[in-house]
């Protein structure tokens, strides 16, 4: 089975732990098989493949997020990288003209289309494996699974079946309703639409070349920031004549909010945080490294991180986004490929950075134009490289790079490193990776 995961986001629904680098599906808060913590990407990959140990996954995803990908799942998925955000359409197109043409996956192959951040169990991918079959049947174009609505909700848009078997025609689709207008949807057999569906890989490749004027998968990334912006159900779905949906019927929650996350985090509070015996339905996740004392609280998620903090009643926490929105500032915490990136601070022409790195992974190759860098090594071991020079490094070494220098360092063992940039520009534009 060839599943394609949308992983996207702006970074707003789960603030101040997500941000334009760290969406929601890449914060910690779940816990797998052995009690570690996990994300939402960590913990989907998880159940995919013991589900189904052979599926071939490849996750759609902004050039962001690249690094957070390879820090939690290494190389055990493709990536398609979108050069720019287009909506759902052209990523999905994207990423099958990738699968055909770059991976070699046959135009006869099933592809199933999955949200990475539902809150399911397995039984969810078990049924997104029943979709391989009833594609390769090949009786309608396309295959949606619809989830059994469990409350009239305006959150989402329903699927109208013809029937209430368990396989059906799509009689049309409705966008969000009201709660009124949801009840009758749900007594006609409606469904919640999950963006789920699945086809064979030549269907998709086929429709894309009719709506896009390009010739293979690099013709299309090249191409890429020129398309529509539109959504893969307004532009597909929604007009195909033959299509079907299957009931599912399980656990699943779509975790938009610290409202819903609540409920389905593993642990009420996650780092140093005390509450006092008055405290009732409150969650605190703290990524300071000072205490967060809660007392007296009801119904409240407090959130802290570098980027900022939240204190909101739950249910209004739904409504954040715009809040901040309005609030500007730069990143302060990011995964990378080697490991984490933290600000620690940050002032007119100085900024200061604590960067943990894995055993055996390694910064790129590459220099800066308009600042300085110098390098304390806390922890660890490794070896820096400047203008093709190695040194080795321990803690206590402190590495001095000016502008222009190449520059990089390889992490032995779990390394630790505060890196102070100095310039009157200090922009993560300012980095030129170059070749080795």
């Amino acid at each position: 089975m060839n599943i394609i995961l949308l992983s996207g986001g702006s970074g707003k629904r789960l603030w101040p732990l997500s941000n334009d680098i760290r969406s929601k599906q890449f914060i910690k808060l779940f816990r797998n098989n052995n009690g570690d913590y996990e994300s939402m990407v960590q913990r989907v990959y998880r159940q995919i493949t013991e589900v189904n140990p052979l599926a071939k996954v490849t996750i759609a995803t902004s050039k962001s997020q690249v690094s957070a990908i390879h820090n939690q799942l290494g190389d055990k998925v493709s990536i398609c990288v979108e050069p720019c955000r287009r909506d759902t359409f052209p990523a999905i197109a994207l990423a099958a003209t990738y699968l055909h043409d770059e991976l070699g996956v046959g135009l006869d192959e099933a592809v199933a289309v999955c949200p990475v951040d539902p809150y399911v169990d397995n039984t969810y991918y078990k049924a997104v494996n029943k979709l391989e079959a009833l594609v390769s049947q090949g009786t309608e174009n396309l295959t949606l699974m619809g989830i059994e609505p469990t409350v009239p909700s305006r959150k989402y848009g329903y699927i109208i079946p013809e029937s209430k078997d368990y396989i059906s025609k799509v009689k049309e689709f409705k966008e969000k309703p009201d709660k009124e207008t949801a009840k009758q949807y749900i007594s006609q057999g409606a469904l919640w639409n999950a963006g789920v569906f699945a086809f064979k890989l030549g269907y998709l490749v086929d429709k894309a070349h009719s709506m896009i004027d390009f010739v293979d998968y690099r013709d299309l990334y090249s191409k890429y920031e020129t398309l529509t912006k539109i959504s893969f159900d307004y532009a597909v779905v929604e007009k195909e004549p033959s299509i079907q949906v299957m009931r599912y019927a399980g656990e699943w929650k779509d975790v938009g909010s610290w409202n819903m996350m609540a409920e389905v985090m593993a642990d009420k509070v996650k780092g140093n945080v005390t509450l006092d015996e008055a405290c009732e339905n409150v969650n605190v996740v703290n990524e300071l490294d000072i205490p967060i004392l809660v007392m007296g609280c009801k119904d409240m998620v407090v959130a802290a991180s570098t980027d900022g903090i939240l204190v909101s009643d739950k249910e209004r926490s739904g409504q954040m986004k715009p809040y901040v929105e309005a609030i500007s500032t730069d990143v302060h915490f990011a995964e990378k490929s080697y490991g984490t990136y933290t600000v620690i601070d940050a002032q007119p022409g100085a900024l200061t950075i604590k960067n943990t790195m894995k055993a055996s992974h390694q910064m790129s190759y590459h220099y800066h134009e308009r600042k300085d860098e110098v390098w304390t090594i806390v922890s660890g071991t490794g070896k820096v490289i400047v203008d093709d020079m190695e040194r080795a490094v321990h803690p206590g070494d402190v590495v001095t790079i000016t502008a222009g220098c190449k520059h990089m360092i390889i992490a032995e063992t779990d390394l630790s490193l505060i890196e102070v940039q100095v310039g009157n520009e200090l922009t993560l534009k300012d980095k030129i990776i170059c070749n080795r």
